[in-house]
């Protein structure tokens, strides 16, 4: 451990304070603390313009039921839940994730269902598009993240997850009003969207990784 009251420490009234109003109203899963970086394990999404003419239109459709909703303001496919990894791990959890991503080709998934998510402490509301192919690779991908998060002692990923990619959210718990005939709505715009099949086939190209504002990338081959 280091010493407390370093040159250039912050002072203790300079502590993070968490305003959830500063991020759209967004609740932490966990506490801030000092030293503890907010990590994340997944597969980036470069999208087309005609996916976002796909997107505008659900998102147009799902505020008729649900006026709060944002569209994501990235795409990706996840391969872990968020972790908190103490700094000086950082590099050795990269290191490791490296080689065990190593020998992993691109592929291609198809993400074409319409379906709605909560996070696990119910405070946010996402839809999202669910994978139907390609699931098999994701499981490989998964479980050699999932090796490298037991090295550290952290949680895996969920037992059988529902790889999607998600498109908005809102705060709370609103999957209520977006089930039932909002997301047959929805649905039926993504199967008469045209070149739907073609727009929503994924190729996957690199994994990456972020912890706090740092950035690692892992090429597919």
């Amino acid at each position: 451990p280091v010493p407390a009251g370093l040159p250039g420490d912050p002072e203790p009234e300079e502590a993070v304070s968490d305003d959830s109003s500063r991020h759209g109203g967004r609740v932490r899963g966990f506490p801030h603390e000092r030293g503890s970086w907010a990590t994340h394990v997944y597969l980036p999404c470069r999208v087309q313009e005609e996916f976002l003419e796909l997107l505008e239109l659900l998102v147009s459709r799902a505020r008729t039921y649900v006026s709060s909703l944002a569209v994501m303001e990235e795409f990706h496919l996840s391969l872990s839940q968020c972790v908190v990894l103490r700094y000086h791990w950082i590099d050795p959890f990269v290191r490791s994730l490296k080689e065990r991503l190593a020998s992993f080709d691109r592929f291609f998934c198809v993400a074409d269902q319409v379906k709605v998510y909560t996070n696990q402490n119910k405070t946010r509301t996402f839809i999202g598009l669910e994978v139907s192919a390609g699931h098999f690779q994701l499981l490989e991908l998964v479980s050699e993240v999932d090796r490298v998060l037991e090295e550290f002692g952290l949680p895996t990923f969920y037992k059988d997850p529902s790889f999607h990619i998600s498109l908005a959210w809102c705060v709370g718990d609103l999957s209520g009003r977006l089930e039932g005939q909002c997301l047959r709505e929805l649905q039926d715009i993504v199967d008469g969207f045209e070149d739907s099949a073609l727009l929503l086939r994924v190729q996957w190209e690199q994994i990456r990784c972020k912890s706090g504002n740092k950035y690692f990338s892992f090429p597919l081959r």
